[in-house]
């Protein structure tokens, strides 16, 4: 498990968590369940990640970031 895949699982599971969100703020209700099951993926991989290599400083930098730059790009997305 690398940390570009940490910062990749990590980035998609924000940007589906803050995505997920907004479908519920704006009653999209067909978009719960595929969105639901893409964060399980994510999250699933996550945990994982965090349980092989444990919590080190590159570790929590990638999935940070990833986060960062996955919530943002969600906003972005839903603001067109």
């Amino acid at each position: 498990m690398s940390y570009l895949a940490a910062f990749a699982a990590s980035f998609v599971y924000i940007c589906l968590k803050a995505m997920q969100q907004i479908n519920v703020v704006r009653d999209a209700q067909r978009w719960i369940l595929p969105t639901s099951l893409g964060m399980t993926v994510c999250e699933f991989y996550i945990v994982g990640y965090i349980a092989a290599v444990g919590p080190t400083v590159p570790g929590v930098l990638a999935i940070g970031i990833g986060s960062g730059l996955g919530c943002l790009l969600a906003m972005r997305i839903h603001r067109k």
